[in-house]
């Protein structure tokens, strides 16, 4: 014991101790185990997804988007990317999107997402598809030789092709992006603003980008219908996609509530697994098809 706190306790006063460091705080060199344990999950995580890859264990799923005021018709259908494991089993993708989109085997799965869903246009000419991707795979090549080689070989797809972009993921490539957008428009592409509303992108930004559709962000549309505050928020969301021209549409709805509560805030189309769940075995023919004129929102 130190002379000093000897000395508080002969005048009866406690001493308060200072926390006993562990060796990782006072090494910051060292890794703890939960950061070894995080690390490990995250190698084994992108050993499966390379593994998916490079085995071509893959499917895109795809989810019908309704028009709010006639669901029974689509006006585009959104692919979601699946990996399969060794046992052919769904790698859900909150368990590596995370992990992959800062290395280039996020780009690979942009690749592998975009190629599927231009195999899917070209087989059925008579659908709109949205493809999500990363705005970082603007820049990678391979990404890009993909799409441009489907734009040569046949230029109409171009007219069918919707490409989703997350709110937070413009803001790490904006100049690279908004050369890249102007360029794909005069081919006949159409973007998409994906998770609208859950970001913090400057609304000067969204207009210099000009997307054509904003798609409201499910965190906003959960229990829309009895949520005050999150009617509050979502109407404001709608608002600034209407002022900045944008085609609205809401995503990952499942209540007949939610449904109306939309439909009577002026959201252009909706999808979630109250119109139908992402499916690898989609039957083209069998759903009436619309077009959103989404010429006239860009504008």
């Amino acid at each position: 014991m130190s002379t000093v706190n000897a000395q508080v306790r002969g005048l009866g006063m406690s001493v308060i101790s200072e926390p006993r460091l562990s060796k990782y705080d006072r090494d910051p060199t060292l890794a703890s185990p939960l950061d070894v344990a995080v690390s490990a999950e995250d190698r084994e995580t992108m050993a499966r997804v390379t593994r998916a890859l490079r085995d071509r264990r893959m499917r895109l799923a795809f989810q019908p988007v309704v028009y709010a005021a006639d669901p029974a018709v689509i006006g585009f259908f959104e692919g979601f990317i699946r990996l399969l494991n060794e046992r052919d089993q769904v790698i859900p993708a909150r368990d590596f999107m995370a992990a992959v989109e800062q290395h280039e085997l996020g780009r690979q799965i942009d690749c592998a997402a975009l190629q599927m869903g231009l195999m899917a246009l070209q087989r059925n000419p008579q659908i709109r598809v949205s493809i999500n991707m990363s705005a970082r795979s603007v820049g990678y090549r391979p990404w890009a030789q993909v799409l441009r080689k489907a734009l040569r070989d046949t230029p109409r797809l171009a007219h069918n092709l919707i490409l989703e972009i997350t709110e937070p993921s413009i803001l790490q490539v904006p100049d690279v992006l908004k050369s890249f957008m102007e360029e794909m428009r005069n081919h006949g592409i159409v973007f998409a603003l994906d998770d609208f509303g859950a970001g913090i992108t400057s609304l000067r930004l969204l207009r210099e980008m000009r997307f054509e559709i904003a798609k409201i962000d499910a965190s906003l549309v959960k229990n829309i219908d009895t949520s005050v505050e999150g009617q509050a928020i979502a109407r404001a969301a709608i608002a600034v996609a209407q002022e900045m021209n944008m085609y609205v549409v809401a995503e990952a709805v499942e209540t007949e509530g939610e449904a109306n509560w939309l439909r009577d805030a002026g959201v252009g189309c909706m999808q979630g697994y109250l119109f139908g769940p992402p499916t690898v075995t989609p039957d083209f023919r069998a759903f009436r098809h619309g077009r959103p004129n989404l010429a006239e929102k860009a504008d």
